[in-house]
């Protein structure tokens, strides 16, 4: 078994970012820059956007975040989101979600300027995404595809088997599994809430991706021998035993599947280290794209 370790690959990533910075800062260029607004006071999205911001830092980008309270309207915050996609001066920008429940979060999506959606949500970038053309991938499947390719994952021909079809993770993975080249190739297979005897679908599957959110929701019995596992789930679970009074739990029975799968990514410290530096990756292409412009 060989765990896919997301933590060594992303520092990898934001070494190589900064390379490329320190050298447009060498020839007078203007190194990218990303902006991040947040809505509310959510205790896991201000804990994300503030390693945003530390990654940022970390590669040499510019970095802008802005706080916004939870009574924000839904004219407000599109106001904010027009200045960002006029001010020149920023490369690319994320509107961090959930958002409060007066504010249409598809309307907010659809208002961010397609050429600085670094978080790759805005329907034109999935259009394109959908149609294997160069343009911004969602940070999470971003960093999945990025993992399987440092760890030579083989995916050509596998079953692959996503458990989940949110807009974020399991419908863009479904896509791009199954596209053309590697990582690719793949015989797809999305599951949702409303399949049946999903354990006879995942015992088949030669890569399983889950992003569920719920805890150990996939067992040993589940799995075949020799699978490929990544875990997208991130649930906080109350635990009296540790200092913080919670432990962070994934979708997989690490401990049981991992003694059956060739490659695993374990939680923390899998997928969620790559999908910030895979944001920055996006961020470093709006940047190029914009000079290029």
């Amino acid at each position: 078994m060989q765990l896919l370790d997301g933590k060594k690959v992303s520092e990898d990533i934001k070494n190589e970012i900064a390379a490329e910075v320190a050298q447009m800062k060498a020839k007078g260029e203007k190194v990218p820059h990303l902006a991040a607004i947040i809505v509310g006071n959510d205790g896991a999205s201000l804990t994300y956007v503030g390693s945003k911001v530390k990654a940022c830092e970390r590669v040499g980008f510019e970095s802008t975040l802005i706080k916004m309270p939870s009574t924000t309207t839904e004219i407000e915050l599109l106001k904010k989101i027009k200045e960002l996609n006029e001010n020149d001066a920023v490369d690319g920008f994320i509107v961090q979600l959930p958002l409060p429940k007066q504010i249409d979060t598809q309307k907010i999506i659809e208002a961010i300027d397609p050429s600085k959606d670094v978080d790759g949500f805005h329907p034109e970038n999935f259009g394109k995404m959908a149609l294997d053309m160069s343009t911004f991938i969602p940070a999470t499947p971003f960093g999945i595809l990025e993992l399987l390719e440092r760890y030579n994952v083989p995916t050509d021909g596998k079953h692959t088997v996503v458990i989940g079809r949110s807009h974020i993770v399991g419908r863009p993975m479904g896509i791009l599994m199954g596209r053309k080249g590697f990582p690719g190739n793949s015989t797809v297979t999305v599951t949702h809430s409303h399949s049946k005897n999903i354990n006879q679908i995942t015992s088949q599957a030669d890569i399983i991706i889950s992003a569920l959110g719920v805890p150990n929701f996939l067992k040993a019995e589940m799995v075949k021998d020799d699978v490929v596992v990544i875990d997208v789930g991130i649930t906080r679970v109350e635990d009296e035993t540790t200092e913080k009074g919670y432990r962070i739990v994934g979708d997989v029975d690490f401990e049981n599947v991992s003694k059956k799968a060739s490659f695993i990514t374990p939680v923390p410290g899998g997928v969620g280290p790559m999908t910030i530096a895979m944001l920055l990756k996006n961020t470093l292409l709006a940047r190029e794209q914009r000079r290029h412009k």
